[in-house]
């Protein structure tokens, strides 16, 4: 098995693929079907004049979206260990909105104490080796009072079928994806809603919670889930060690695979994210 550090091993493989990983968000996003990172933003209350922390903030999911709502008078600033995201999110900024971007770890924050009225994170707290630092250093560069929210994937209630057949029909034919070594406790801590709350309170915080959302994402057909599952970083990173005709000989493979089961229609993917709330 491939092991590596995290630190080593994700900001690479989220640089290479940013595009496709937007691509992606995007039109979930779009679709109003993100609701673990929609409840993210609802939670630490975005209004006019506040200066709000997006950690890992990948391609700016949630950093476009709060500028709007903390302007004028507000700041946003995203931070991200991926150069590729960070890039993509400057690119894509809307010019006028009060945003800037930084290369930037979780884990040591260069921010002085209580710089900001609140934090996010959009899927980012599931990468780090030490979740109890990375969540005392957001705890540190917060106000009084201030509210942090941030969403993790977990596995569904009920898996998809597609998702099902697609591993059965290629899974075999693939590397196996890397693993970050030094990530592995931080993935069980997060899954459990009583563990993640209760290391937000050790961490400093003085409330936390987690709410868990089943969420069902739509693609319009089986080709467009299998395009739109290669560009996503997990299984990007196994394709990627294909050639190039090898990789579409296989994506070809799992479409009809999908196709044959369950017809040529659209596709109802399960999903579901855990969502820390917590307050200074």
């Amino acid at each position: 098995m491939d092991e590596r550090a995290a630190k080593d091993l994700y900001p690479s493989t989220f640089s290479r693929v940013a595009a496709a990983y937007k691509q992606r968000l995007d039109e979930v996003m779009a679709r109003g079907e993100a609701h673990g990172r929609t409840a993210v933003i609802e939670w630490v209350e975005p209004t006019r004049g506040k200066r709000i922390l997006d950690l890992a903030c990948g391609p700016g999911t949630l950093t476009y979206p709060i500028a709007e709502l903390v302007s004028p008078g507000g700041e946003v600033v995203g931070i991200d260990l991926a150069t590729g995201m960070i890039d993509l999110a400057r690119q894509g900024a809307p010019p006028g909105l009060p945003m800037r971007f930084e290369l930037m770890d979780m884990e040591d924050l260069r921010f002085p104490d209580r710089s900001f009225d609140a934090a996010v994170c959009g899927h980012g707290f599931q990468f780090v080796p030490d979740l109890r630092r990375a969540l005392a250093e957001t705890r540190r560069v917060l106000k009084p009072g201030a509210r942090m929210a941030a969403s993790v994937p977990v596995d569904p209630s009920h898996p998809s079928q597609a998702q099902a057949i697609l591993e059965r029909a290629i899974g075999g034919a693939l590397p196996p994806a890397p693993k970050a070594r030094d990530q592995f406790a931080t993935r069980r801590m997060v899954e459990d809603e009583e563990t993640f709350a209760a290391i937000a309170k050790q961490a400093g915080f003085s409330a936390a919670d987690v709410v868990r959302y089943e969420e069902s994402t739509t693609w319009a057909s089986p080709q467009h889930f299998i395009d739109m599952s290669a560009g996503w970083w997990s299984m990007a990173i196994r394709l990627e060690r294909l050639s190039p005709d090898g990789r579409a000989t296989l994506l070809q493979r799992a479409t009809r695979a999908i196709e044959a089961e369950l017809g040529l229609g659209p596709l109802q993917i399960a999903g579901a994210t855990n969502v820390l709330r917590a307050i200074v």
